[in-house]
């Protein structure tokens, strides 16, 4: 085979990608870099209106809300699903009878759309009949139900459905890390009278590091761009206690509150769509440098 059926052959496996990125990922961006500058509704002539857009961006509060609902749901999720996905990676990657099947059964949520997962904690946190106030009430813990889709406990139960879903697959990225730490390393440790803890963190943490520093990479950009569950679930409300960034962009793009406006907005949904990419760009930014930081010090 020359060279140029080389060439060829290596195109025509590389093509059908490249052309779906430059249509569905490149060609989006340019076109909604153009319209935040416009007026546009999606049907007739846009209209120019230069900042306009980012104008009414930086006086718009449901906006800013949302940006403060997106890093609470994220924080939240965050400082709970990473500890815990390492505590079930450390106890599973041991030689416990059936962890292959508690392995299965921690990563099953992962697989299971956020749209079903949403339906199903729905019904389960369900103020009047659903299971988990029967189950408090039941055991005398509560007296009454409590309105788990409210205003005060909205986002708390949307974090909680976020980490049961994101626990299993953190939980595998972490054994997978686990397993390749040399048991050399703890044997030695053993001879020098190390003990399970001093083990844990003198050599599964630091060995851990790389490992560490992808997940909460994966966790960070997840959790910012997380709206699926919630839309289901809430539909951003009530009054906008779980409206978060990118829920509240495709409600721009695609109204579906029948609270909200009917009328899509792309010249505006675009600059907000400019903006939150600006915000989690920075974001991830700041771990890359942090994260850089650590590894100087480390």
């Amino acid at each position: 085979m020359n060279a140029t059926k080389r060439q060829i052959n290596a195109w025509s496996f590389v093509a059908p990608s490249l052309i779906l990125t430059l249509v569905f990922g490149v060609y989006p961006i340019f076109w909604a870099l153009k319209y935040m500058f416009y007026d546009y509704q999606g049907f007739g002539e846009p209209l120019f209106i230069g900042l306009d857009n980012f104008r009414r961006l930086f006086r718009d509060t449901g906006f800013w809300q949302s940006v403060v609902n997106t890093f609470i749901y994220a924080g939240g999720k965050l400082i709970i699903t990473i500890p815990l996905s390492f505590v079930l990676a450390v106890i599973l990657n041991r030689a416990l009878k059936g962890r292959q099947v508690l392995r299965a059964i921690y990563f099953m949520p992962t697989v299971i759309s956020a749209s079903v997962m949403a339906v199903v904690f729905y019904v389960i946190f369900n103020s009047y009949n659903g299971m988990v106030n029967q189950l408090l009430m039941g055991s005398g813990l509560i007296s009454s139900p409590i309105d788990w889709l409210g205003p005060k406990y909205a986002l708390m139960t949307a974090i909680i459905i976020a980490i049961w879903g994101a626990v299993g697959n953190y939980m595998l990225l972490f054994i997978a890390g686990l397993q390749n730490i040399p048991e050399d390393l703890y044997e030695a440790a053993s001879l020098d009278g190390a003990g399970p803890l001093r083990k844990m963190w003198s050599i599964t943490v630091p060995m851990l590091g790389p490992v560490l520093q992808m997940i909460i990479m994966l966790a960070i950009t997840v959790s910012l761009k997380g709206y699926e569950s919630i839309m289901v679930l809430t539909e951003g409300g009530p009054y906008g206690k779980t409206e978060v960034m990118y829920l509240y962009l495709y409600k721009l793009f695609f109204p579906v509150s029948s609270g909200g406006s009917s009328i899509q907005q792309f010249g505006y949904g675009s600059a907000v769509g400019f903006a939150t990419a600006v915000i989690v760009g920075l974001i991830t930014l700041i771990y890359f440098y942090v994260s850089k930081k650590l590894n100087d010090i480390y």
